[in-house]
């Protein structure tokens, strides 16, 4: 047995209470190494004389519920009536060899190791207010993401001076077009009809740019996007069609024409401003560099190297109650659903402690999620964020279905490890997506290959988390990075991609009809490497979900079976279905057609 993969870490992804008297209690082995796992429990206050001795007739079994290249996972549910638990692990390998896996390592297994309480792994008590909640209404959500500037121009009397004619030109990086909150209003219609119920908006407060990252004033609405009272009508309009609201903001840095970094340049050191940001030396300065908003020199942290927008001093208690006021103001007034936090990593977790407390009170079922482009344990342990924006499962999904980078058990290696670092209430709401305002677009990830694309989405809306699409990609726009990705919506209907739109809203619909299914269950996969073919199963509550894909050269033949709800490439065959390359099948068995 490889004795140092086993991990097991209590209060932690690994043992994290579900339901308020349920826990799920996970292990980790080798791959391929361990043939059963079972998990040996009691409460820490029952006589243990009478427990040790009829130790193996306690043992419950573990399941293999997710692997990846390297590891396999066990998993149980499981509870006391008192709420307290005392547990360990009885592991036989392959090769017949067992051991007992306690809090204290890895020992024979006999007395005195399995009959001495103080070996085992403690839950001293389930406490309800330390679960991870997640709001449930996520799990039922399909967002559509929206760059305000550049999606629909409403009210031309709003737009600022130099505004460009509507989609006229490729995006440059300081061009306005126009977009505004009454053009997202006239276009709810058109985001409804699509089946969308969820809409994130990037930032709409005050701000000199196009992209609104480097906010001004945060109380107030950009005068280009509309008012207060046009935000009000917008969010009133989407909560009439059941579509959720998510505002944008940015707390990691402020924009340089706010009235307090303007403060501290006019009085450097002796501003009151002065320690609400991180300053090495007045008075504040740089030197331009010929990279667009980048600079050297900077005598102050910012974000990135950008001199336009400084970074601000979280741990400074008035920043902190500052930038809580404008949490708690647009959280109250406006009845908005959702926060998306931009560069949400380089804040410190104790300001997000205290967002997270304040919004919450003010509505328990708000959903906040935090931009961090990597693993985020930290940021996932019930008291900051419920979720992230998931790019980890973006670029697995893009290098193997897109790139070509890693084959399909790599990828749902890397899937699986992603999983398997946080609790499933907390995957079960993770923001997924393929594209944003900060990727070049799907299509031109893509390279135009339409099979390609269309195999990506509905691969993403399978898996396990609350799907995104950014805007223009049901119609099939392209784009490279920023600023490209984010050029005028396409409103001329004689340039848009017919088949991929009606297949955007065929795979919306999938998503919410089977929301249960693709939240709730796990998923089983089989993989043929060398055909490159990967088959995805879910099943709950006595229905199956599942997903054939071909990301291989070759035409894959597969039993015809179950209803189908969704294929690409695809052509009937004698009792069979062929999936072409690139293509896919998605099916569905319901209730006792399942055993079949």
């Amino acid at each position: 047995m490889n004795i140092a993969a086993l991990y097991h870490r209590t209060e932690s992804e690994f043992a994290y209470l579900h339901t308020q008297d349920k826990l799920h209690i996970r292990l980790r082995t080798a791959k391929g190494d361990v043939h059963k796992v079972s998990l040996v429990q009691n409460d820490p206050y029952k006589l243990w004389g009478e427990w040790y001795k009829d130790i193996f007739k306690e043992k419950r079994p573990m399941d293999i519920i997710a692997s990846t290249d390297i590891h396999d996972y066990w998993m149980i549910e499981t509870g006391e009536e008192h709420k307290r638990l005392l547990y360990a692990f009885h592991i036989v390998a392959n090769d017949g060899e067992e051991v007992f896996y306690c809090d204290r390592g890895v020992y024979p297994v006999r007395k005195p190791y399995t009959s001495d309480h103080n070996y085992y792994f403690r839950y001293p008590y389930f406490h309800a207010i330390d679960m991870i909640k997640s709001p449930h209404w996520v799990r039922e959500t399909v967002w559509y993401q929206i760059f305000p500037e550049r999606f629909c121009n409403g009210d031309i009397s709003n737009d600022p001076e130099g505004t460009l004619p509507w989609n006229s030109q490729k995006p440059g990086n300081y061009d306005f077009f126009g977009g505004d909150l009454q053009g997202i209003i006239d276009k709810l219609g058109y985001i409804s009809s699509l089946g969308f119920n969820g809409i994130y908006l990037c930032p709409i407060f005050k701000s000199p740019t196009n992209h609104k990252y480097d906010t001004s004033d945060y109380f107030d609405i950009d005068p280009a996007f509309g008012t207060k009272e046009t935000l009000k009508r917008l969010i009133d309009e989407c909560h009439k069609r059941n579509i959720k609201v998510m505002l944008d903001a940015v707390f990691n840095h402020i924009g340089d024409t706010s009235e307090q970094w303007l403060d501290v340049v006019k009085n450097g050191a002796e501003s009151r401003y002065a320690s609400w940001f991180h300053i090495y030396k007045f008075p504040v300065s740089y030197t331009k560099t010929n990279r667009i908003d980048e600079a050297e020199n900077l005598t102050y942290d910012s974000f990135g190297f950008t001199s336009h927008m400084p970074k601000l001093n979280t741990a400074n208690p008035e920043v902190q109650e500052y930038l809580l006021k404008v949490a708690r103001y647009w959280t109250e007034n406006f009845d908005i659903d959702a926060w998306r936090l931009d560069v949400a990593n380089e804040v410190d977790h104790r300001f997000w402690k205290s967002f997270y407390r304040e919004v919450t009170n003010i509505n328990s079922e708000i959903y906040i999620i935090g931009e961090v482009w990597h693993s985020s344990q930290e940021w996932l342990q019930s008291s900051e964020f419920h979720g992230v924006m998931n790019y980890s499962l973006t670029q697995s999904i893009l290098e193997h279905f897109i790139r070509g980078n890693i084959n399909s058990s790599k990828m749902i290696a890397a899937i699986n490890h992603q999983l398997m670092l946080y609790p499933k209430q907390t995957n079960e709401v993770m923001f997924n997506l393929l594209d944003s305002h900060d990727t070049p677009r799907l299509m031109t990830i893509a390279k135009g290959n339409k099979k390609k694309a269309k195999s990506a989405l509905a691969f993403m809306f399978m898996q396990t988390g609350s799907p995104c699409i950014y805007y223009g990609t049901e119609i099939g726009m392209f784009g490279g990075g920023d600023p490209d990705c984010r050029a005028c919506m396409e409103w001329d209907e004689t340039r848009w991609d017919r088949a991929m739109y009606t297949f955007v809203s065929s795979l919306v619909a999938i998503r919410r009809k089977f929301s249960d299914i693709i939240s709730f269950a796990n998923a089983e996969w089989e993989v043929d490497c060398e055909k490159s073919v990967i088959k995805m199963t879910k099943k709950y509550k006595g229905n199956v979900l599942f997903g054939i894909f071909n990301t291989g050269t070759a035409e894959f033949e597969t039993a015809a079976h179950g209803i189908m709800l969704l294929s690409s490439e695809t052509r009937a065959g004698q009792n069979n279905i062929v999936i072409k390359s690139n293509g896919f099948y998605i099916g569905y068995l319901e209730g006792e057609k399942c055993t079949q």
